[in-house]
Protein backbone atom coordinates (compact mmCIF):
# COMPACT_ATOMS: atom_id res chain seq x y z
CA UNK A 1 0.00 0.00 0.00
CA UNK A 2 3.07 2.68 0.71
CA UNK A 3 4.59 1.84 -2.34
CA UNK A 4 0.94 2.06 -4.47
CA UNK A 5 0.44 5.63 -2.70
CA UNK A 6 4.08 6.48 -3.56
CA UNK A 7 3.44 6.03 -7.08
CA UNK A 8 0.09 7.59 -7.27
CA UNK A 9 1.85 10.80 -6.21
CA UNK A 10 4.53 10.90 -8.44
CA UNK A 11 2.06 9.94 -11.49
CA UNK A 12 0.02 13.15 -10.29
CA UNK A 13 3.28 15.16 -10.16
CA UNK A 14 4.46 14.61 -13.43
CA UNK A 15 0.96 14.84 -15.06
CA UNK A 16 0.69 18.13 -13.90
CA UNK A 17 3.64 19.21 -14.55
CA UNK A 18 3.53 18.07 -18.49
CA UNK A 19 0.39 19.45 -18.75
CA UNK A 20 1.51 22.77 -17.89
CA UNK A 21 4.49 22.64 -20.05
CA UNK A 22 2.35 21.00 -22.95
CA UNK A 23 0.14 24.28 -22.55
CA UNK A 24 2.43 26.79 -22.04
CA UNK A 25 5.55 25.89 -24.51
CA UNK A 26 4.23 27.24 -27.45
CA UNK A 27 3.64 30.76 -26.00
CA UNK A 28 7.09 30.44 -24.25
CA UNK A 29 8.90 30.24 -27.46
CA UNK A 30 6.96 32.57 -29.07
CA UNK A 31 7.34 35.29 -26.21
CA UNK A 32 11.31 34.78 -26.18
CA UNK A 33 11.52 35.38 -30.08
CA UNK A 34 11.71 31.46 -31.66
CA UNK A 35 10.35 31.11 -35.13
CA UNK A 36 7.76 29.15 -35.76
CA UNK A 37 10.85 26.18 -37.19
CA UNK A 38 12.39 26.83 -34.37
CA UNK A 39 9.61 25.82 -31.98
CA UNK A 40 9.06 22.97 -34.00
CA UNK A 41 13.07 22.09 -33.40
CA UNK A 42 12.90 22.48 -29.62
CA UNK A 43 9.43 20.97 -29.15
CA UNK A 44 10.96 17.71 -31.46
CA UNK A 45 13.58 17.60 -29.36
CA UNK A 46 12.12 17.08 -26.13
CA UNK A 47 9.55 14.76 -27.31
CA UNK A 48 12.87 12.78 -28.72
CA UNK A 49 14.16 12.51 -25.47
CA UNK A 50 10.85 11.22 -23.39
CA UNK A 51 11.22 8.43 -26.72
CA UNK A 52 14.27 7.79 -26.06
CA UNK A 53 13.65 7.45 -22.32
CA UNK A 54 11.06 4.96 -22.58
CA UNK A 55 13.21 2.77 -25.07
CA UNK A 56 15.47 2.35 -22.60
CA UNK A 57 12.95 1.73 -19.98
CA UNK A 58 11.35 -0.84 -22.06
CA UNK A 59 14.93 -2.53 -22.77
CA UNK A 60 17.03 -2.09 -19.82
CA UNK A 61 15.34 -0.47 -16.68
CA UNK A 62 14.84 -3.80 -15.09
CA UNK A 63 18.51 -4.87 -14.99
CA UNK A 64 19.30 -1.65 -14.11
CA UNK A 65 16.80 -1.53 -11.38
CA UNK A 66 13.28 -0.02 -11.49
CA UNK A 67 13.80 2.13 -8.28
CA UNK A 68 17.17 3.47 -9.73
CA UNK A 69 16.29 4.07 -13.34
CA UNK A 70 13.06 6.48 -11.69
CA UNK A 71 15.40 8.59 -9.57
CA UNK A 72 17.55 9.06 -12.86
CA UNK A 73 14.68 9.24 -14.69
CA UNK A 74 13.33 12.39 -12.75
CA UNK A 75 16.36 13.85 -12.19
CA UNK A 76 16.96 14.50 -15.84
CA UNK A 77 13.68 16.01 -15.83
CA UNK A 78 14.46 18.21 -12.79
CA UNK A 79 17.63 19.61 -14.40
CA UNK A 80 16.87 20.17 -18.04
CA UNK A 81 13.39 21.32 -17.25
CA UNK A 82 15.11 23.88 -15.05
CA UNK A 83 17.84 24.76 -17.41
CA UNK A 84 15.15 25.35 -20.13
CA UNK A 85 13.41 27.87 -18.05
CA UNK A 86 16.18 30.31 -18.43
CA UNK A 87 18.01 29.14 -22.10
CA UNK A 88 16.80 31.89 -24.93
CA UNK A 89 18.75 30.02 -27.80
CA UNK A 90 17.38 27.75 -29.72
CA UNK A 91 20.20 25.08 -29.45
CA UNK A 92 20.02 25.51 -26.08
CA UNK A 93 16.63 24.86 -26.12
CA UNK A 94 16.89 22.21 -28.02
CA UNK A 95 19.40 20.30 -25.60
CA UNK A 96 17.91 21.07 -22.17
CA UNK A 97 14.59 19.89 -23.77
CA UNK A 98 16.22 16.52 -24.87
CA UNK A 99 17.75 16.62 -21.31
CA UNK A 100 14.58 17.16 -19.63
CA UNK A 101 12.17 14.96 -22.25
CA UNK A 102 10.09 18.36 -22.10
CA UNK A 103 6.94 16.89 -23.54
CA UNK A 104 4.72 19.30 -25.95
CA UNK A 105 2.23 16.47 -26.28
CA UNK A 106 0.31 17.58 -22.75
CA UNK A 107 0.12 14.17 -21.79
CA UNK A 108 2.05 12.24 -19.63
CA UNK A 109 3.57 10.10 -21.63
CA UNK A 110 7.05 8.11 -21.49
CA UNK A 111 9.41 5.86 -19.43
CA UNK A 112 8.52 7.02 -15.94
CA UNK A 113 4.83 6.04 -16.92
CA UNK A 114 5.69 2.89 -18.32
CA UNK A 115 7.50 1.84 -15.37
CA UNK A 116 4.87 2.55 -12.79
CA UNK A 117 2.31 0.80 -14.49
CA UNK A 118 4.97 -2.31 -14.94
CA UNK A 119 5.45 -2.23 -10.92
CA UNK A 120 1.95 -1.08 -9.70
CA UNK A 121 0.75 -5.05 -10.41
CA UNK A 122 3.08 -5.91 -7.45
CA UNK A 123 1.11 -4.00 -4.89
CA UNK A 124 -2.49 -5.16 -5.79
CA UNK A 125 -3.82 -8.42 -5.87
CA UNK A 126 -5.47 -10.07 -9.80
CA UNK A 127 -8.91 -8.80 -8.28
CA UNK A 128 -7.75 -5.37 -7.17
CA UNK A 129 -5.23 -4.95 -9.92
CA UNK A 130 -7.56 -3.09 -12.29
CA UNK A 131 -8.82 -0.77 -9.77
CA UNK A 132 -5.84 -0.02 -8.70
CA UNK A 133 -4.47 0.96 -12.59
CA UNK A 134 -7.58 2.86 -12.50
CA UNK A 135 -7.05 5.19 -9.90
CA UNK A 136 -3.65 5.89 -11.09
CA UNK A 137 -4.43 6.66 -14.56
CA UNK A 138 -7.19 8.74 -12.69
CA UNK A 139 -4.84 10.60 -11.37
CA UNK A 140 -3.18 11.65 -14.35
CA UNK A 141 -6.22 13.51 -15.78
CA UNK A 142 -6.48 14.70 -12.67
CA UNK A 143 -3.04 16.20 -12.54
CA UNK A 144 -3.71 16.84 -16.52
CA UNK A 145 -6.82 19.13 -15.60
CA UNK A 146 -4.42 21.19 -12.86
CA UNK A 147 -1.42 21.74 -14.86
CA UNK A 148 -3.62 22.81 -17.31
CA UNK A 149 -5.44 25.62 -14.43
CA UNK A 150 -2.20 26.69 -13.61
CA UNK A 151 -1.18 27.88 -16.79
CA UNK A 152 -4.84 30.00 -17.15
CA UNK A 153 -3.41 31.85 -13.87
CA UNK A 154 0.11 32.76 -14.82
CA UNK A 155 -0.33 32.97 -18.58
CA UNK A 156 -1.07 36.49 -18.95
CA UNK A 157 1.99 37.20 -17.17
CA UNK A 158 5.00 37.05 -20.46
CA UNK A 159 8.16 35.00 -20.20
CA UNK A 160 8.76 35.80 -16.63
CA UNK A 161 6.01 33.73 -15.29
CA UNK A 162 6.64 31.13 -17.33
CA UNK A 163 9.46 30.66 -16.51
CA UNK A 164 8.48 30.70 -12.49
CA UNK A 165 5.66 27.77 -14.03
CA UNK A 166 8.95 26.06 -15.69
CA UNK A 167 10.77 25.81 -12.12
CA UNK A 168 7.54 25.00 -10.39
CA UNK A 169 7.98 21.94 -13.03
CA UNK A 170 11.35 20.99 -12.34
CA UNK A 171 10.50 21.63 -8.95
CA UNK A 172 8.10 18.87 -9.04
CA UNK A 173 10.38 16.61 -10.57
CA UNK A 174 12.76 16.89 -7.69
CA UNK A 175 10.00 16.00 -5.03
CA UNK A 176 9.35 13.24 -7.50
CA UNK A 177 13.07 12.42 -6.89
CA UNK A 178 12.55 12.21 -2.73
CA UNK A 179 9.61 10.13 -3.49
CA UNK A 180 11.61 6.94 -5.58
CA UNK A 181 13.73 7.22 -3.25
CA UNK A 182 11.03 6.24 -0.54
CA UNK A 183 9.98 3.45 -2.40
CA UNK A 184 10.67 -0.49 -0.87
CA UNK A 185 11.86 -3.65 -3.02
CA UNK A 186 8.51 -4.78 -3.76
CA UNK A 187 8.32 -3.08 -7.31
CA UNK A 188 11.68 -4.41 -8.39
CA UNK A 189 11.42 -7.42 -10.72
CA UNK A 190 14.59 -8.99 -11.55
CA UNK A 191 15.10 -10.62 -14.86
CA UNK A 192 17.90 -12.42 -16.95
CA UNK A 193 20.51 -10.71 -19.03
CA UNK A 194 18.34 -11.14 -21.56
CA UNK A 195 14.34 -11.59 -21.96
CA UNK A 196 13.03 -14.46 -23.01
CA UNK A 197 8.97 -14.04 -23.77
CA UNK A 198 7.06 -16.99 -23.37
CA UNK A 199 5.62 -18.06 -26.76
CA UNK A 200 2.18 -17.82 -25.61
CA UNK A 201 3.29 -13.92 -24.13
CA UNK A 202 4.48 -13.31 -27.67
CA UNK A 203 1.87 -14.21 -29.54
CA UNK A 204 -0.24 -12.01 -27.48
CA UNK A 205 1.85 -9.30 -27.58
CA UNK A 206 1.80 -9.28 -31.48
CA UNK A 207 -1.54 -9.30 -31.92
CA UNK A 208 -2.17 -7.02 -29.84
CA UNK A 209 0.28 -4.23 -30.18
CA UNK A 210 -0.61 -4.25 -34.07
CA UNK A 211 -4.26 -3.86 -33.05
CA UNK A 212 -3.34 -0.76 -30.72
CA UNK A 213 -0.96 0.68 -33.49
CA UNK A 214 -4.48 1.04 -35.30
CA UNK A 215 -6.54 2.63 -32.42
CA UNK A 216 -3.25 5.01 -31.93
CA UNK A 217 -4.08 6.05 -35.22
CA UNK A 218 -7.71 6.81 -35.18
CA UNK A 219 -6.18 8.60 -31.96
CA UNK A 220 -3.37 10.50 -33.77
CA UNK A 221 -6.71 11.99 -35.89
CA UNK A 222 -8.25 13.34 -32.78
CA UNK A 223 -5.55 15.13 -30.83
CA UNK A 224 -6.27 17.73 -28.59
CA UNK A 225 -5.19 20.47 -30.89
CA UNK A 226 -6.93 19.07 -33.81
CA UNK A 227 -10.35 18.95 -31.99
CA UNK A 228 -9.26 22.48 -30.71
CA UNK A 229 -9.35 23.43 -34.15
CA UNK A 230 -12.59 22.17 -35.03
CA UNK A 231 -13.96 23.64 -32.77
CA UNK A 232 -12.25 27.39 -33.22
CA UNK A 233 -12.48 27.24 -37.30
CA UNK A 234 -16.40 25.35 -37.01
CA UNK A 235 -18.26 27.25 -34.81
CA UNK A 236 -16.20 30.25 -33.93
CA UNK A 237 -15.62 28.92 -29.95
CA UNK A 238 -13.25 31.31 -28.39
CA UNK A 239 -10.00 30.16 -26.53
CA UNK A 240 -11.44 30.85 -23.17
CA UNK A 241 -14.73 28.80 -24.25
CA UNK A 242 -12.60 25.86 -25.52
CA UNK A 243 -10.25 25.85 -22.86
CA UNK A 244 -13.40 25.53 -20.01
CA UNK A 245 -14.43 22.51 -22.61
CA UNK A 246 -11.34 20.66 -22.16
CA UNK A 247 -11.18 20.90 -18.12
CA UNK A 248 -14.43 19.33 -18.35
CA UNK A 249 -13.28 16.43 -20.87
CA UNK A 250 -10.40 15.73 -18.18
CA UNK A 251 -12.61 15.82 -15.47
CA UNK A 252 -15.36 13.23 -17.44
CA UNK A 253 -12.11 11.14 -18.30
CA UNK A 254 -11.04 11.13 -14.62
CA UNK A 255 -14.34 10.02 -13.19
CA UNK A 256 -14.75 7.32 -16.22
CA UNK A 257 -11.43 5.59 -15.04
CA UNK A 258 -13.48 4.36 -11.72
CA UNK A 259 -16.48 3.50 -14.08
CA UNK A 260 -14.59 1.18 -15.78
CA UNK A 261 -12.84 -0.67 -12.89
CA UNK A 262 -16.56 -1.23 -11.21
CA UNK A 263 -17.99 -2.53 -14.99
CA UNK A 264 -14.78 -4.79 -15.68
CA UNK A 265 -15.38 -6.72 -12.74
CA UNK A 266 -19.08 -7.28 -13.76
CA UNK A 267 -18.44 -7.79 -17.53
CA UNK A 268 -14.69 -8.48 -18.31
CA UNK A 269 -11.56 -6.45 -19.31
CA UNK A 270 -12.22 -6.99 -22.89
CA UNK A 271 -15.67 -6.03 -23.11
CA UNK A 272 -15.70 -3.21 -20.96
CA UNK A 273 -12.58 -1.82 -23.66
CA UNK A 274 -14.67 -2.44 -26.38
CA UNK A 275 -18.50 -2.11 -25.56
CA UNK A 276 -17.66 1.44 -24.27
CA UNK A 277 -15.14 2.45 -26.75
CA UNK A 278 -17.56 2.01 -29.80
CA UNK A 279 -20.56 4.25 -28.11
CA UNK A 280 -17.78 6.87 -27.35
CA UNK A 281 -16.92 6.28 -31.06
CA UNK A 282 -20.49 7.12 -32.48
CA UNK A 283 -20.43 10.38 -30.30
CA UNK A 284 -17.79 11.72 -31.61
CA UNK A 285 -19.24 11.62 -35.19
CA UNK A 286 -22.55 13.53 -33.72
CA UNK A 287 -20.03 15.60 -32.81
CA UNK A 288 -18.45 16.11 -36.52
CA UNK A 289 -22.21 17.19 -37.59
CA UNK A 290 -23.64 18.95 -34.33
CA UNK A 291 -25.38 22.17 -35.84
CA UNK A 292 -24.41 24.52 -32.69
CA UNK A 293 -21.14 24.85 -30.44
CA UNK A 294 -23.65 23.83 -27.61
CA UNK A 295 -24.66 20.71 -28.82
CA UNK A 296 -21.26 19.92 -29.76
CA UNK A 297 -19.97 20.24 -26.78
CA UNK A 298 -22.67 18.43 -24.49
CA UNK A 299 -21.67 15.23 -27.34
CA UNK A 300 -18.19 16.03 -26.93
CA UNK A 301 -18.41 15.92 -23.17
CA UNK A 302 -20.56 12.77 -23.21
CA UNK A 303 -17.80 11.17 -25.58
CA UNK A 304 -15.11 12.11 -22.99
CA UNK A 305 -17.29 10.55 -20.22
CA UNK A 306 -16.34 7.06 -22.03
CA UNK A 307 -13.60 7.16 -24.13
CA UNK A 308 -10.92 6.61 -21.49
CA UNK A 309 -12.54 3.60 -20.05
CA UNK A 310 -10.84 1.38 -21.93
CA UNK A 311 -7.23 3.01 -21.15
CA UNK A 312 -7.08 1.15 -17.09
CA UNK A 313 -9.14 -1.63 -18.42
CA UNK A 314 -5.92 -2.03 -21.48
CA UNK A 315 -3.99 -1.67 -18.93
CA UNK A 316 -4.98 -4.25 -16.71
CA UNK A 317 -5.62 -6.99 -19.22
CA UNK A 318 -1.52 -6.01 -20.79
CA UNK A 319 -0.10 -6.83 -17.48
CA UNK A 320 -2.23 -9.91 -16.96
CA UNK A 321 -1.97 -11.82 -19.63
CA UNK A 322 1.86 -11.66 -19.78
CA UNK A 323 4.27 -13.06 -16.95
CA UNK A 324 5.61 -10.73 -14.49
CA UNK A 325 9.06 -10.75 -15.38
CA UNK A 326 7.56 -9.64 -18.78
CA UNK A 327 5.41 -7.00 -17.77
CA UNK A 328 8.12 -3.94 -18.28
CA UNK A 329 8.52 -5.05 -21.47
CA UNK A 330 4.75 -4.96 -22.54
CA UNK A 331 4.08 -2.00 -20.73
CA UNK A 332 7.36 -0.34 -23.01
CA UNK A 333 6.50 -1.95 -26.62
CA UNK A 334 2.80 -1.19 -26.16
CA UNK A 335 3.28 2.45 -25.38
CA UNK A 336 6.27 2.94 -27.91
CA UNK A 337 3.86 1.69 -30.74
CA UNK A 338 1.27 4.04 -29.78
CA UNK A 339 3.47 6.92 -29.53
CA UNK A 340 5.09 6.45 -32.85
CA UNK A 341 1.38 5.91 -34.21
CA UNK A 342 0.72 9.48 -32.90
CA UNK A 343 3.03 11.13 -34.34
CA UNK A 344 1.99 10.21 -37.76
CA UNK A 345 -1.29 10.59 -38.15
CA UNK A 346 -1.73 14.57 -37.54
CA UNK A 347 -0.03 15.34 -40.58
CA UNK A 348 -2.52 13.04 -42.78
CA UNK A 349 -5.23 14.26 -40.67
CA UNK A 350 -4.41 17.93 -41.03
CA UNK A 351 -4.14 17.04 -44.99
CA UNK A 352 -8.11 16.16 -44.47
CA UNK A 353 -9.16 19.48 -42.49
CA UNK A 354 -9.91 22.22 -45.11
CA UNK A 355 -12.67 24.77 -44.85
CA UNK A 356 -15.37 22.15 -46.48
CA UNK A 357 -14.09 19.28 -44.61
CA UNK A 358 -13.70 20.36 -41.33
CA UNK A 359 -15.44 17.29 -39.60
CA UNK A 360 -13.06 14.71 -42.01
CA UNK A 361 -10.89 13.67 -39.71
CA UNK A 362 -13.42 13.03 -36.52
CA UNK A 363 -15.21 10.60 -39.00
CA UNK A 364 -11.91 8.83 -40.33
CA UNK A 365 -10.63 8.62 -36.65
CA UNK A 366 -14.00 7.29 -35.46
CA UNK A 367 -14.09 4.70 -38.16
CA UNK A 368 -10.43 3.36 -37.28
CA UNK A 369 -11.25 3.20 -33.53
CA UNK A 370 -14.83 1.29 -34.06
CA UNK A 371 -12.47 -1.20 -36.62
CA UNK A 372 -9.71 -1.59 -33.35
CA UNK A 373 -12.57 -2.39 -31.36
CA UNK A 374 -14.31 -5.18 -33.43
CA UNK A 375 -11.24 -6.52 -34.12
CA UNK A 376 -9.63 -6.84 -30.67
CA UNK A 377 -13.33 -8.18 -29.43
CA UNK A 378 -13.05 -11.70 -32.21
CA UNK A 379 -9.29 -11.54 -31.20
CA UNK A 380 -8.94 -11.52 -27.23
CA UNK A 381 -12.88 -12.54 -26.13
CA UNK A 382 -11.20 -15.90 -25.04
CA UNK A 383 -7.84 -15.46 -23.57
CA UNK A 384 -9.21 -14.34 -20.27
CA UNK A 385 -7.21 -12.71 -17.41
CA UNK A 386 -6.29 -14.85 -14.05
CA UNK A 387 -9.29 -12.83 -12.27
CA UNK A 388 -11.71 -14.03 -14.98
CA UNK A 389 -10.76 -17.55 -15.74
Amino acid sequence: MRDRWLLYATALLRATATSAIGVLLGAHLALIGISGGGAGVVVSAGLAGATLGAVVATFWADRIGRRRFLVMYAACGALGTAAFAFAEEPLALGVAAFVGMVNGMGRDRGGALILEQAALPATATDATRTRVIAVYTMLQDIGHALGAGIVALVGTGGAPAHRGALLGCAAAAGVAIALYLALGPVIEQHVAPRLQLAPRSRTILTRITALFALDSLGGGFLTTALVSYFFFARFDASETTVALLFVGARVANAASHLGAAWLARRIGLVNTMVFTHIPSSLLLVTVAFAPTFPIAAVLFLLREGLVEMDVPTRQSYVLAVVQPEERTFASGITNLVRLAAWAVAPVFAGLLMTDDTLYAPLVVGAIMKIAYDLLLWRAFRSIRPPEEA
